[in-house]
């Protein structure tokens, strides 16, 4: 038995954060359905491994119908658009958890529910650029800097809605009863960084962006160039660790805190790293506390030996892949990496639900569905 055996989820198919949620639940072992909209054969959802696909016209009231009905017996709603959209559609969240009073209906947005910016287009570096987070992310010399689309879609977003969706779960079953959750990247973000809040009230985070202690303001925490043009990623915080630094790197440095020598100390960092290829940075520190090794390559990530003694990639017809995590002792993630085809799942849905090959036929006719 998997984790969330027998929790059944529909994803409204949309952007990035919302399939990587789905993803996640089915990885878990949920059953998770996404809703793909007719008239299309493919889509730029990359995040649908282990996932139904059915199709179903939302303009048309009868296939709203069709999603009504499916939603009666279904745990989980993943709603991925504006505020209000679901309104438009015929599909209060509302009135749907009271025909389905065990539903949990998960909205996740951009710039939440309420205010001036909810009903606003925006992406990943705008939901991090409102909350103050990306004034401070990037290096001294440069413009902010915002972490791929990882930070707002994926870890404010995503990851915080998987959250909301099984705490939900979780207290279901004391009180039988479903909810609403408001999920917003932006939020997400905000509560993502509450170290950084809770430091800067120590003023432990105020010299500035890159001027700090975790943001490459601190040379021994940043990375370095080596010799063939690869990096190393240099976290030598901690005095003791510090001190091994310096022993392999047989240099002498200022004191580590003097902050008026960091300079000078980056300075020595960065010649001597370019001294030596990272694979024979790699071999001088593995097996040491010195907090240094490699940046990997992104197409050399699956063959790094810790990566591949932990597992942590998948090989797919498609590529590399992450394997799901965490790992359990008793239920684990699934491993499954195939793709639905847009559509593929329509007909068993449908028939799930009761409905005649007779019915299917007249939905296919009436372009309530896509042709089979």
């Amino acid at each position: 038995m998997s984790l969330l055996s027998g929790v059944t989820v529909v994803e409204l198919a949309g952007l990035a954060p919302v399939p990587f949620a789905g993803m996640i639940l089915s990885d878990a072992g949920a059953q998770v359905i996404r809703v793909d909209r007719t008239g299309i054969k493919s889509t730029t959802d990359v995040l649908g491994r282990g996932k139904l696909s059915v199709q179903l016209n939302l303009k048309s009231p009868t296939g709203v119908g069709l999603l009504k009905r499916m939603l009666k017996t279904a745990d989980v709603l993943l709603d991925p658009y504006r505020p209000g959209v679901l309104e438009k559609m015929g599909l209060d969240p509302q009135m749907l958890v009271k025909e389905n009073p065990r539903l949990v209906v998960c909205r996740l947005t951009g710039f939440g529910q309420e205010g001036p910016y909810a009903s606003m287009a925006g992406h990943d570096m705008n939901y991090v650029a409102v909350t103050g987070v990306l004034s401070i992310l990037g290096r001294s010399d440069q413009p902010p800097t915002f972490p791929g689309n990882l930070l707002g879609d994926f870890a404010g977003g995503s990851c915080f809605a998987v959250i909301g969706i099984l705490l939900a779960l979780l207290e279901r079953h004391k009180s039988g009863k479903g909810q609403i959750i408001d999920a917003n990247m932006a939020h997400g973000v905000a509560y993502l960084s509450s170290f950084i809040f809770k430091m800067r009230q120590e003023g432990l985070w105020n010299a500035g962006r890159g001027k700090n202690l975790l943001d490459t303001g601190a040379p021994f925490y940043d990375t370095y160039e080596t010799k063939d043009g690869k990096w190393m990623s240099v976290g030598s915080l901690e005095p003791q660790f510090f001190k091994i630094l310096v022993q392999k790197l047989q240099i002498q440095v200022p004191a580590q805190m003097d902050m008026e020598q960091w300079p000078v100390l980056k300075s020595k960092l960065k010649d001597v790293f370019l001294t030596k290829t990272q694979k024979e940075w790699q071999s001088i520190f593995d097996g040491s506390d010195a907090c240094v090794v490699p940046v990997v390559e992104i197409d050399e990530c699956h063959t790094f030996e810790p990566n591949q003694k932990n597992k942590i990639f998948l090989e797919s017809k498609d590529g590399i892949e992450p394997r799901a995590c965490p790992n359990f002792s008793r239920t684990p993630m699934a491993t499954v990496t195939q793709q639905p085809r847009v559509g593929e799942h329509t007909q068993q849905v449908l028939e799930k639900l009761g409905l005649s090959k007779s019915e299917i036929e007249t939905l296919e006719k009436n372009s309530v569905i896509s042709k089979l």
